[in-house]
Formats: C-alpha cells, sequence, structure tokens
C-alpha cells in the first residue's frame, strides 16, 4: 500500500501536510502528541497498523502545525480552536462532507470536541487511550517534571517517554520512537503539545456527542488512565467501551492485532489478514544497514567495494521496495525491522 502527501493551508497562512492511503469512504485519523507522515509510515509497526486501518477506508492523517511536514509555528500555542481549524482545513481538501473519525491519546478530547460541536460531519467515532480531562492524567508535580524536561533536555525527554509510551517494544523499535520524536518537532513544540495534553478538558462536551461510538483502552495503559475512558464511555449516550489487555499507550505496540479487529469490526469491515512484511535481499540490508549509520552513496560504496552509481541503485531499489520517500525513512524502517516487537 502506498500513501500519498499534499498540504493545504490554513486560515493563516500556515501549511499543513496530510496523507492519504487505501480506497474506499474516508476515515480521518487524529493522532496524538507529536506526528511525523513520512518517518511514520517507514517505521515498520506504525506502517502495518495504518494499513490495517486503511484496507477498504481511504485513511487520512495530518502533522498539526509545528510537527512532521507542516510548517513551524514558533509563537502560536496550542489550543482546541486550532485543532478545529486544522482539522477543517484536512476535510475540506481531501473532499466529501462526512467521515469516520479516529482518535488517539492527545487525537481523543480533540474528537470529542469535533464531533459534539458538528455532529452531523461524524458517523462513526473511535477513541483510543485518551482522556477527556488532561489535568487528570497525572498528578501536578509530575506533569510539570515531565514538561520540564523536554523543554529542557528532549534527548533525555524523548527517550523516558519512549518507555513509558511503549514499555512492550523493543529496544530497537524504542530507539526508532525516539529518534522519531526529536526530528518530529522541537523540543519548545513538544513543550507546548505536552501542556496541551494536560490542560483539555472536553467533558462538558461529552452529553452533545451523537455518533455511535467506541471507546477502547489498555488496561495497564502507563501513559493515560483507564478511568479516563471510563468516564467517557459512561457520558456519551451511544458509546460502548472495551478493555483491552496490555500496557504500551502507543496503538501500534502491543497486541496490535486485538485493537485493529475491534476497530474494523466497529466500522463494518471484514478481518483483515496480515500483510506479508517487505524484505530485502543481502546486498540491500548490507546497504540499509550502511544507511541507517548514516553514510552517503559514496561512503557505502568504499565499504562494500562497488561503484557509486551501483550504491546509489541498491538505495533507489530499497526505497521503492519499502514504499518510502527519503533515507530517513529507509534508516527508520531498517532500526525497527530488526525486531520489531
Amino acid at each position: 500500500m502506498e500513501q500519498s502527501v499534499a498540504s493545504a493551508p490554513l486560515p493563516d497562512g500556515t501549511s499543513v501536510a496530510y496523507a492519504k492511503a487505501g480506497t474506499g469512504p474516508p476515515l480521518i485519523f487524529v493522532g496524538g502528541w507529536l506526528s511525523h507522515l513520512e518517518l511514520s509510515w517507514a517505521l515498520l509497526p506504525e506502517r502495518s497498523f495504518l494499513e490495517a486501518l486503511a484496507s477498504g477506508r481511504t485513511l487520512v492523517r495530518y502533522d498539526r502545525p509545528g510537527c512532521g511536514l507542516s510548517d513551524r509555528t514558533s509563537n502560536a500555542a496550542w489550543s482546541l480552536a486550532l485543532e478545529r481549524d486544522t482539522l477543517r482545513t484536512v476535510m475540506s481538501a481531501v473532499g466529501g462532507t462526512t467521515f469516520d473519525l479516529i482518535g488517539s491519546s492527545l487525537g481523543v478530547p480533540i474528537a470529542i470536541d469535533w464531533a459534539a460541536r458538528y455532529p452531523e460531519t461524524v458517523n462513526r467515532l473511535v477513541l483510543y487511550g485518551g482522556w477527556a480531562r488532561g489535568s487528570d492524567v497525572a498528578a501536578l508535580e509530575v506533569r510539570e517534571h515531565v514538561v520540564g524536561l523536554v523543554r529542557s533536555h528532549w534527548g533525555l525527554g524523548s527517550d523516558v517517554l519512549t518507555d513509558i509510551f511503549a514499555p512492550e517494544a523493543s529496544a530497537a523499535t524504542r530507539a526508532a520512537l525516539a529518534e522519531y520524536q526529536r526530528q518530529a518537532s522541537s523540543a519548545e513544540t513538544a513543550a507546548q503539545l505536552l501542556v496541551g495534553c494536560y490542560e483539555v478538558d472536553v467533558t462538558d462536551c461529552l452529553e452533545e456527542v451523537a455518533a455511535p461510538t467506541l471507546v477502547l483502552h489498555r488496561e495497564g495503559d502507563r501513559a493515560a488512565p483507564l478511568e479516563q475512558s471510563q468516564l467517557i464511555a459512561s457520558r456519551i449516550k451511544r458509546a460502548r467501551l472495551v478493555r483491552l489487555p496490555g500496557q504500551s499507550h502507543i496503538p501500534f505496540i502491543g497486541d496490535v492485532d486485538a485493537l485493529v479487529r475491534e476497530i474494523r469490526r466497529f466500522l463494518g469491515l471484514p478481518a483483515r489478514r496480515r500483510t506479508a512484511v517487505p524484505t530485502l535481499t543481502k546486498r540491500q540490508a548490507e546497504v540499509a544497514l550502511l544507511v541507517s549509520q548514516g553514510l552517503s552513496n559514496r561512503e557505502i560504496a568504499r565499504e562494500l567495494g562497488i561503484d557509486e552509481r551501483s550504491a546509489e541503485g541498491h538505495v533507489e531499489r530499497i526505497r521503492i521496495r519499502l514504499g518510502v520517500r527519503s533515507r530517513a525513512q529507509v534508516a527508520a524502517w531498517w532500526v525497527a525491522s530488526k525486531n520489531p516487537n
């Protein structure tokens, strides 16, 4: 499966990047704290999860302002109003007036806010691993410590948060996720978005949500308390709560099959077989390893005893086989694929 990436301007001119994959009715995915459309597509566990959602639907994702491929914003503070503008812009760019909506993590309160304000646009609503009131996610001193760590030491902060978000991931995948976060945004943007996570409160919107709603939460989630999903499910009239085993907050880590199965059943989609994992030849694997180490084509050629044009050809064939567009994506795929579970 391939994804196409495009961009659209917000009312203030900020360019927002969005991606589409699959075919069928639109399914808009509002992601969590940070995102990067290209790096996420190259990360093997995340791509497998996204492809499972896109089978039978046109999956639409976007990088919020300040993240990934979207324009950086140095001064604008995060707000639900900005998220509404972003979602409206993406929805207009892809066409259509109604869609199924998925929110994950920070995307949950955003999706709740949208569904409550614009009920005529949402057919079905899926909420995974989120919260309605950010101040209940963690104690004040913990929230202040995490924000301060991210702002003052982004490298260490991303490592710590990855361990919290994905305790069931392999060391290689955690390393790839931490690097992914650092490439997705600046330290200041990451800190501002964390503050938004902790300050958001959509509890007053819950009873206004009219769409059939599936609320999913892993029982041992270390980043978002199960009690928040229980609150959400108890207040939304047509909601059903499904508790899943596991500790990982990130949806594509842990028992992904169970999560995907529940989502696809709720959306009226058939069960999906696993897709084949892309494989590389022995020579391509050698080249991908060197790409992941940051070597140029000339350095790869010297290391393997081949000419530079051959090295360039190998990199291009690897890129095509994996369905990615950049060397950074090849590197991310290689790191994660060493032990994706």
